[in-house]
């Protein structure tokens, strides 16, 4: 059990992940009762519950902790955003270490279906069943920035301005943090003058394709590394298809999924580190 939890939770995510996790509430100060359940293993479970997409009730009993304690857990951190908060810190790590690629960043969506819930609507390209859409923003190596929910019948060009403003700050390698990219390359469904005219406004250049006149060939040399983020999520197998009721649930495996991308790329720094 013990190698399975250093897999799934290894001690580079565990240390990140205590700078996040809430403290623990003392429910019997007075001391008695049951031990409680040890957070890496409840969070290793978490992960195994993401990446597997088995159902809580699939859970196997190896990890150590119940699985309605590991769901309570996960309701719990879930409700205190502790996911996008790992996230971010990753996030900060890479940054520090001049990881990230500011210079080209894309944007995109991928539609999942869901039975039932908030932030679900019809398809327009699965004939109208009910679904959701993920929506994200990368850097030049595919690493999400920033990421968002909706219905699958909100239009891409509407997830625009939330994603750009949702990029946290991020630590830099030198100077101080940054939260802009130089440049957003987008897809024909973003093309729209006002998209436009309010990336320009704050220093963003655009590279929007243009409906009518610009090939989806040419503008893939950049935007393909999006799409191949879009991939990486769907590793975390809880995504091929939206079986939370609430939204932040749905939001916290995306957040889950995301840290794990960046986590990856961390681990391979380091890598290269010890190597040089």
């Amino acid at each position: 059990m013990a190698d399975l939890v250093e897999r799934l939770a290894p001690d580079e995510l565990w240390v990140l992940f205590r700078r996040v996790v809430p403290p623990t509430e003392v429910i019997r100060p007075q001391g008695g009762g049951r031990r409680r359940a040890g957070d890496r293993e409840a969070l290793a479970a978490i992960i195994f519950v993401a990446t597997s997409g088995c159902t809580w009730r699939q859970l196997p009993p190896v990890f150590g902790p119940s699985l309605q304690t590991v769901y309570r857990r996960f309701t719990q951190w879930s409700r205190a955003r502790v996911w996008g908060r790992l996230h971010r810190v990753v996030l900060d790590e890479l940054g520090s270490r001049g990881e990230l690629d500011w210079s080209r960043c894309a944007i995109d969506s991928v539609s999942l279906r869901a039975a039932k819930g908030p932030l679900t609507g019809p398809n327009p390209t699965d004939r109208g069943k009910l679904g959701s859409k993920i929506h994200l923003i990368t850097d030049r190596n595919g690493l999400p920035l920033s990421l968002g929910i909706s219905g699958a019948n909100m239009h891409d060009s509407q997830g625009l301005e939330p994603l750009v403003r949702g990029i946290p700050p991020i630590r830099s390698h030198r100077g101080p943090r940054r939260r802009r990219p130089a440049k957003l390359h987008a897809d024909k469904g973003y093309d729209y003058d006002h998209l436009r005219r309010w990336l320009r406004k704050r220093g963003i250049r655009h590279r929007i394709a243009r409906k009518g006149i610009e090939s989806s060939q040419r503008l893939g040399r950049h935007r393909w590394v999006v799409e191949r983020t879009v991939s990486w999520l769907a590793g975390c197998r809880r995504l091929h298809r939206r079986y939370e009721r609430k939204a932040e649930h749905l939001l916290a495996f995306v957040g889950i999924a995301a840290a794990l991308i960046c986590h990856g790329r961390l681990v391979r720094a380091d890598g290269q580190d010890h190597l040089a």
